[in-house]
């Protein structure tokens, strides 16, 4: 997963537009983007569209829920869970017990549905609420069904009550970089992907593509877009390079030779086990992207 697109479920052009995007996910979104007397709407227009034009693209589909204080989460799988979308994402998931709340619930939809026991995968939303952060670290051996975690901070904002998540220079203040932080932590945690939060400013695309880098430069794998002209920045950014990518294959080819000892030489530099795993790791990432490794 590198790019991860948000599109309002009650519109039936924005959902053609964001299905031919080339998103590496679609997220179909019944929360945010929303109004009150729209989620209906926006439930039914989304299973609709899901069940017509899913073979239309090669996005995975995931459907944002309205999160489980709501009391709109049960009708929410019980209108979407039937058009099979790939996965589910929380949002304001408070602690991976949260998780394995959704996942007990999508057991039973899935079974009502004829689908296969665990096929609906779940990224939560693990920032949005002070509680959530705090623990960020509950996240491990929640269950197979967990593919990821991700971050925001626009409803972490309201939560502590910060006047602005950005500073002057449009950096994130120290309370959300925490948040950040946490999130690539607790995604290392649990062995799953971390995926960045959106850029709001979807006009600024230099700004954009340098918070991408830095993205992928501390362990991010992906990031959200609410854009379709972000897509192919964020498919860039965290597409392994050709010359990563054989550096790497060489790495993990020196330690294979070597019979995997603790330190192999290549080219006068020495690279230990953490640098394998980092290989291994980015080589990973290459072959989901479709590279050959």
């Amino acid at each position: 997963m590198r790019s991860l697109l948000f599109v309002p479920g009650d519109s039936q052009k924005k959902l053609e537009k964001a299905f031919g995007a080339g998103a590496d996910v679609v997220i179909v979104d019944l929360e945010d983007s929303i109004a009150p007397q729209n989620k209906a709407l926006a439930r039914d227009t989304a299973a609709r569209f899901i069940t017509e034009q899913w073979h239309q693209t090669k996005s995975a589909i995931y459907v944002r829920v309205n999160d489980l204080s709501t009391g709109l989460t049960d009708d929410d799988l019980a209108a979407l869970v039937p058009a099979g979308p790939d996965g589910i994402m929380l949002p304001k998931s408070n602690s991976g017990q949260d998780v394995q709340h959704l996942s007990a619930k999508l057991r039973v939809h899935e079974a009502e549905n004829d689908l296969p026991d665990g096929a609906i995968k779940i990224l939560p939303i693990i920032t949005e609420t002070a509680a959530g952060v705090l623990a960020a670290a509950t996240y491990a051996n929640v269950g197979a069904r967990l593919v990821g975690v991700t971050w925001g901070a626009e409803d972490l904002s309201a939560a502590v009550g910060a006047r602005a998540a950005r500073d002057e220079n449009g950096r994130y203040t120290d309370v959300f970089r925490f948040a950040r932080t946490m999130t690539v932590l607790a995604a290392g945690a649990a062995e799953v992907a971390a995926i960045d939060t959106i850029f709001p400013n979807f006009r600024d695309m230099a700004a954009f593509e340098a918070e991408c880098a830095e993205a992928e430069r501390d362990g991010f794998t992906g990031k959200m877009a609410i854009h379709p002209t972000q897509v192919p920045v964020i498919n860039t950014a965290f597409t392994p390079s050709t010359e990563a990518v054989k550096h790497s294959a060489a790495l993990v080819a020196a330690f294979e030779a070597a019979g995997n000892p603790g330190v192999v030489g290549i080219d006068g530099k020495m690279y230990d086990r953490p640098h394998l795993r980092l290989a291994e790791r980015l080589l990973a990432r290459a072959r989901a992207a479709g590279i050959s490794t």
